[in-house]
């Protein structure tokens, strides 16, 4: 995977170079721009971060988008404050368009499934930023608000340049932003990204996520005989090959694990069972042709993750995930070993809405549908 990503910065830097004309050698060396790796351990991870549920809208304001504040998180006891707001009256809920819950949730959970690599390009008008799975944005650095898509959706942004840094601002809504910061670290050596939830002008969660350097491109130098001669006993080792096909990552699989994480005792209350859960994913999964391990995280397996609360107006809301995780052995730039490391080969999550006696089932076709596209995507590989 290692490889294939370094294909893509070599074909990303290409590109930007055959379509960018020309520029000064500072903008070259810009200390943004490089091939970025996440540092899991120095980087922070709120295990409650979002915006607050104080927005989630009432039954019948907005037929499209009841409970479905996807970037919501649950604050017990709380009267819609956090943050800067704690002394402040809890602003009165409004109803939520489809798309303002559509960007909630992608930028929340962005923000909460971070990219693993990255690749930065940094032009004198423009920034382009990839991630491991070749999807890019390109953000044009000069104040004025821009329309770009994050999977389909348009979202608005602003970005500008604060010296070597880079500052982009997302709108969710009128009331509703994320600010991202990107800024260089020298020694070591690092991308640092400040992440803050901006609620009606009030600083709200946030997050930082230290990036270190990655291998953009391998080179192999040649070594001649008389240099370095090989004993005559043994014999050069045969070259490595790449399986470059599309979803060769996924091919072979016939085997997987499936870990439901615990629930809360509000799930419980809103009709979600754990038990339940699994039974129907590991049904859903056997169906599908898989020999499944239940509650084994050994190998490749589905994990799946669902976070409950429930509002004053009884409606409950569920925010969930399934992930596709395996592991393998990487050499990586910051150890002289290789290790073993976790990889992501698939994640997929959404937002239900409803009331106590509807929920659980609710949550259990969201889950269900989001097994199917795993279970689709292996099986087209497999091909």
């Amino acid at each position: 995977m290692g490889r294939l990503f370094a294909l893509v910065s070599f074909m990303t830097a290409v590109a930007v170079g055959a379509l960018v004309p020309a520029r000064p050698r500072a903008q070259e060396t810009s200390p943004l721009a490089g091939v970025w790796t996440l540092n899991r351990s120095l980087s922070e991870f709120p295990s409650d971060i979002g915006f607050n549920m104080s927005w989630a809208p009432t039954p019948g304001g907005d037929g499209r988008s009841a409970g479905s504040n996807a970037g919501g998180r649950g604050r017990r006891g709380s009267a819609g404050g956090g943050g800067n707001r704690g002394a402040a009256a809890p602003l009165p809920a409004r109803p939520e368009s489809y798309d303002d819950a559509q960007r909630a949730q992608l930028l929340t959970a962005e923000v909460r499934n971070p990219p693993v690599r990255l690749i930065v390009v940094n032009t004198p008008t423009a920034v382009i930023i990839t991630n491991e799975l070749g999807q890019s944005r390109t953000l044009h650095p000069d104040g004025k608000e821009e329309s770009i898509e994050i999977q389909g959706t348009p979202i608005r942004v602003t970005s500008k340049r604060d010296g070597d840094r880079l500052v982009a601002l997302y709108r969710v809504d009128q009331d509703r932003q994320m600010s991202y910061t990107y800024s260089y670290s020298a020694s070591p050596s690092r991308l640092v990204i400040d992440v803050q939830f901006l609620e009606h002008g009030a600083a709200g969660d946030k997050a930082r996520r230290v990036y270190e350097p990655g291998v953009g491109a391998e080179t192999v130098p040649s070594v001649s005989a008389a240099a370095a001669p090989a004993p005559a006993t043994s014999r050069p080792p045969a070259p490595e090959t790449l399986d470059k096909r599309p979803g060769a990552d996924l091919r072979g699989l016939k085997s997987l694990g499936i870990v439901v994480e615990d629930l809360s005792a509000q799930a419980a209350v809103c009709g979600l069972s754990r038990d339940a859960i699994e039974s129907k994913l590991s049904k859903q999964l056997t169906d599908g042709g898989f020999v499944v391990r239940k509650n084994s995280d050994e190998d490749t397996y589905v994990y799946v993750n669902v976070i409950t609360t429930s509002l004053s107006n009884s409606l409950c809301v569920s925010r969930y995930d399934a992930f596709l995780y395996t592991s393998a052995t990487a050499k990586l730039s910051y150890h002289d070993q290789p290790v073993l490391v976790q990889v992501s080969l698939m994640h997929r999550g959404g937002i239900s809405g409803s009331a106590p006696t509807d929920h659980g089932p609710a949550v259990a076709r969201g889950l269900e549908n989001v097994i199917d596209l795993f279970v689709t995507q292996i099986h087209d590989a497999n091909k």
